[in-house]
């Protein structure tokens, strides 16, 4: 918000208002009362012509800019918004009173209201930070309602963060799966990832970009276009919204763009938002959203902020503890149960390294039983191979104070395959002709074997 400027009716408020201070960019301004003193209190000038929209005018706001309006009196609190949204029509408004109800303000999109004898310097900051939310929150419906049909994309293969933003930008514009359905290039693949899908009873579309000609309206969550291919699809290049918290990328156009570097998760902004549009957050939305923030901050331990932990706080108290638990702890088929059996018969953990080959396994099992490997007593990196088609398929765990699971895979899979990932997490994948081509077999005894010096090479040549 560009300035906040604060109308105070009467000098007492005024007076009470001083003590509290004023904040970075705001103009303090009051009405004296009639027969009051032209006194002025400390910090304060008369707003010129009193509470009129010529007065108003007079300030010479631009968008961006937000009121705060002070006082216990409902009919100067009603004439001061009229006298806003003629001067300055659809700007932000903060009524503060400890008198009025909601039925005594006028019904007005961007309005919020709060009390005012408890008000402190936090207090106020707080309140302004989420009437700057509720703004972006309206003109996200204003642009979006009229739309018959709008398409929110999410990343291929969409990760916990996307999907609980999706859905939340969902119940925010009022709307249902098949008006506002989540959509995405690829399909969700990760066990944790279906396992919050089913939990939150939702369904991710996978489209084909021409499918996108069927929304009239698109937005982008937790995603930029610059992710779905070199060049992108022409329909993502111009859509109506992007929501996300990853560096900003250009090349394309969007009427609101709400890119916050900062945040940890896109999933804080939309807490952000369900909060300022004081939306009812469900046990489901709010373990979706606490979730899609734990897994992207690996539980506020990665790029968080003050905005992340608040957020977090403010769901964990709404959240289910048992739809979390079925979330995390994703269930393994049976077929998997067995491979992984077989490969713990023989499995041993050798110099911080823990291999487990599993043979020919569903795609989403590899990943769940990394999570568990990294478990074994000396474990430093767990490594879970299983064959999916015609590659194999790895995935990669480690305790996070070694060196980057995503710089070890690419030195692992290099002149093989392809692979990569994060500090603690990385995937790879080997077609299976080019490892029997530098290997002879494909055994899981093989396997097993190759990916362990390889692994043991590839981290010692950090060490060296």
């Amino acid at each position: 918000m560009r300035r906040r400027i604060i109308v105070c009716d009467g000098a007492d408020v005024a007076r009470f208002w001083s003590r509290i201070g004023a904040g970075e960019g705001e103009e303090l301004t009051w009405v004296p009362r009639e027969h009051e003193s032209r006194a002025r209190p400390p910090g304060f000038r008369a707003l010129p012509g009193g509470m009129s929209a010529d007065a108003i005018a007079k300030l010479e706001t631009s968008h961006g800019d937000g009121f705060a309006l002070a006082s216990d009196e409902g009919p100067w609190i009603r004439a001061a918004i009229r006298a806003i949204d003629e001067a300055a029509p659809g700007a932000p408004v903060l009524v503060l009173s400890d008198r009025l109800g909601d039925d005594e303000v006028p019904d007005r999109a961007c309005l919020r209201r709060s009390g005012l004898a408890s008000m402190l310097r936090d207090d106020v900051d707080a309140q302004f930070d989420h009437l700057e939310n509720l703004q972006r929150v309206v003109e996200l419906r204003d642009l979006l309602d009229p739309r018959e049909k709008v398409g929110i994309l999410l990343q291929p293969d969409p990760d916990p963060d996307g999907i609980a933003c999706g859905y939340a930008l969902r119940a925010l514009l009022g709307r249902k799966r098949t008006t506002a359905p989540l959509i995405s290039f690829g399909e969700v693949k990760r066990p944790e990832n279906h396992a919050l899908v089913g939990a939150l009873g939702i369904e991710v579309r996978t489209v084909t970009p021409d499918e996108l000609e069927e929304f009239d309206g698109l937005v982008l969550v937790d995603v930029q276009p610059n992710v779905f291919g070199e060049p992108p699809p022409a329909r993502v290049l111009s859509i109506y919204a992007v929501i996300d918290h990853h560096p900003e990328r250009g090349g394309y156009d969007a009427v609101i763009k709400d890119i916050r570097v900062s945040y940890g998760a896109t999933a804080t902004i939309l807490t952000e938002y369900l909060r300022a549009a004081r939306i009812e957050i469900s046990p489901k939305l709010a373990t979706g959203l606490l979730y899609g923030i734990k897994s992207d901050t690996q539980l506020l331990g990665r790029d968080t902020t003050q905005r992340d932990m608040m957020s977090f706080a403010f769901l964990h108290a709404h959240h289910s503890p048992a739809l979390l638990r079925r979330i995390e702890r994703p269930a393994l088929p049976m077929d998997g149960m067995r491979a992984l059996g077989r490969a713990l018969s023989r499995a041993t953990v050798r110099d911080g390294v823990h291999v487990l080959a599993l043979g020919r396994v569903r795609e989403d099992v590899i990943p769940q039983v990394a999570d568990m490997a990294l478990q074994a007593e000396g474990a430093e990196w767990a490594v879970a191979a299983g064959i999916v088609a015609s590659d194999i398929v790895f995935s990669v765990r480690n305790v996070g104070y070694v060196r980057a699971a995503g710089d070890v895979v690419r030195d692992v899979v290099e002149g093989l395959g392809v692979g990569g990932g994060h500090r603690s997490m990385a995937k790879g994948i080997i077609p299976l002709k080019a490892f029997r081509e530098r290997y002879g077999r494909a055994t899981r005894e093989q396997i097993e074997s190759a990916l362990f010096d390889a692994f043991m090479r590839a981290i010692h040549r950090e060490r060296s």
